[in-house]
């Protein structure tokens, strides 16, 4: 009888200890805490959001470290062909060279076609909501309820981009000639407007904003395109689908950047007005 509980408190003792490293492993918020430090992946050149280690999602980074006890590391990337793509190189793989994966990736669309495409992370606390715009000087184009008005007019666009798209294939590609396409960004459109080079330009309202906001010479409004997506979209971040408390913790950051009006503030020292996501 001896023996044989020895036995079997052996071999209690042993699944005790197979099971005890998966009972102890960390969560990935338990992860960053142990650590220290918030990995956050963030895109390079998109104004003005992160360009040259300044913008709302640095600002938005530091505060989402520091409401989780740790300090923020940045990962900035560049952007690849798709979404799918920058998700399983930021968020869920890493990248084939060894850079990332990161914690978490700022400025993911909140859409339900990327959940689904990509299984692997979760998109969680909008923190924002863009759109495609318009501006223009309003010397030159009093109006512009449509594109019509743009007939015979330059207009600053990059051409890489959702704005740069609608505006080429509008009523029929009849804008197609006149289109500036050679600007890196919004923002960089804009400067020409400011600068008189042309007398509309387009991109998010972001970029625009960023640069003309607050300027009586300029209007900013909508994109008048059927084509353009109504409303908007919100723009949040991602975690790998495991990281349910991170995920959690991320959102109550948000809520309480918003309750406190900090995240607010955010956008507008970047000259840009916030709109819930």
């Amino acid at each position: 009888m001896t023996t044989r509980r020895a036995c079997l408190r052996r071999l209690g003792a042993a699944a005790v200890a197979g099971l005890a490293p998966l009972a102890l492993s960390a969560t990935p918020l338990e992860r960053v805490r142990e650590r220290g430090v918030l990995k956050v992946g963030l895109y390079h050149g998109m104004p003005p959001f992160h360009v040259d280690g300044q913008g709302i999602d640095v600002a938005l980074a530091g505060a989402l470290a520091a409401a989780l006890g740790v300090k923020a590391a940045l990962l900035p990337f560049h952007a690849d062909d798709n979404m799918n793509d920058d998700l399983r190189n930021m968020v869920w793989r890493g990248h084939y060279l060894g850079y990332g994966p990161a914690d978490v990736l700022l400025h993911v669309p909140v859409e339900r076609p990327l959940m689904e495409a990509n299984p692997q992370v979760s998109i969680v606390a909008p923190y924002c909501r863009e759109h495609v715009a318009i501006a223009r000087r309003i010397d030159d184009v009093p109006r512009l309820d449509t594109l019509a008005p743009l007939a015979g007019l330059p207009v600053a666009v990059p051409g890489r981009s959702l704005a740069g798209w609608l505006l080429i294939g509008a009523d029929g590609g009849a804008y197609r000639q006149q289109l500036s396409t050679q600007w890196t960004d919004g923002a960089a459109a804009a400067r020409a407007l400011q600068r008189g080079d042309v007398p509309v330009a387009s991109g998010l309202a972001s970029e625009l904003e960023s640069v003309l906001r607050g300027d009586a010479r300029f209007a900013i409004e909508p994109l008048p395109s059927p084509r353009a997506p109504r409303g908007g979209w919100a723009v949040g971040m991602a975690v790998r689908r495991d990281a349910g408390a991170l995920a959690q913790a991320l959102q109550g950051a948000v809520n309480a950047l918003v309750a406190s009006g900090e995240l607010q503030q955010f956008f507008a020292r970047a000259n840009v007005g916030w709109q819930a996501g």
